[in-house]
């Protein structure tokens, strides 16, 4: 059966998070407006229908897949040679222990091993990124890690078993970033980048179901995978952001060919908004 989306289920996103604490650099807004532009968009065609977020996040790898479950999450300042006032900066979401706890539920549920982190911050790729769509910091956020296999068929399957949280009012995302190659983020990534976006809006867009699924799998055949990404930390989000969206359409929420000057880069929404955004 055919599943779709209504007015009480949550899509599903893949959304790219930018480097570093960029939301608190003012200095970087110009070469982050387009990104910033789009996760605006995004809260408004969300309206007011999550409850809590749950983040796969590109920067948390573990044996198994783990939840963070503070109550009040602190601060991981993962990235380097930033201002000194980056390394102060705070983003005081409550965390969901409750919410964790049903997570890490589904996922033995199905079958696979999975822990809770009671002790885990907020890393850059979350509240850098929550910070661009949730500034007032009040919504709660619980983080999933992703493995250090980079098994992508256990991280859509996992996204699969996750599913039933987006009818409970929780909104899955997959934070990464579609091109994650530090030493060529300049000129030097621009064909790589463009290749591989080609590739991952068809892969994307032109499929549901298991053939989009299978498309993910394969990603290393993709033109310039490896190039676009030595390690697949920032690819993994989106397996399972498709896989707790599976037979939901694709539609591109962001896209950019000049990030940096060069780099060309893509967030993704999985199933309908709540709201269409004018």
């Amino acid at each position: 059966m055919t599943e779709t989306t209504t007015a009480s289920t949550l899509p599903t996103y893949y959304l790219s998070h930018g480097g570093g604490p960029w939301p608190w650099m003012p200095n970087m807004a110009p070469a982050y407006a387009v990104l910033d532009a789009s996760l605006k968009a995004l809260r408004r065609e969300l309206d007011e229908k999550p409850r809590a977020v749950l983040v796969v996040t590109a920067h948390w790898e573990t044996e198994d897949f783990t939840f963070s479950a503070a109550e009040r999450p602190g601060m991981i300042y993962d990235y380097y040679g930033f201002p000194p006032e980056t390394y102060e900066i705070t983003y005081p979401a409550p965390g969901l222990p409750s919410l964790a706890a049903r997570a890490a539920g589904l996922l033995r549920d199905g079958g696979m091993t999975a822990n809770i982190d009671a002790a885990r911050g907020f890393d850059h790729g979350t509240f850098s990124l929550m910070q661009a769509i949730y500034p007032e910091a009040a919504m709660p956020i619980v983080q999933m890690s992703i493995r250090k296999d980079f098994d992508p068929a256990l991280h859509v399957e996992a996204g699969k078993l996750l599913a039933p949280l987006r009818d409970e009012g929780v909104l899955v995302v997959g934070s990464g970033l579609s091109f994650h190659n530090l030493r060529a983020m300049g000129p030097v990534g621009r064909d790589a980048s463009r290749a591989f976006d080609g590739w991952l809006q068809q892969a994307l867009l032109g499929a549901t179901g298991e053939p989009r699924a299978s498309n993910l799998l394969d990603w290393e055949k993709a033109p310039a995978a490896r190039h676009v990404h030595p390690r697949e930390d920032h690819l993994m989000p989106l397996h399972a952001a498709v896989g707790a969206a599976m037979e939901e359409e694709a539609h591109l929420s962001y896209h950019q060919e000049d990030f940096f000057g060069a780099i060309t880069a893509s967030s993704f929404r999985f199933g309908d908004a709540p709201l269409p955004v004018s």
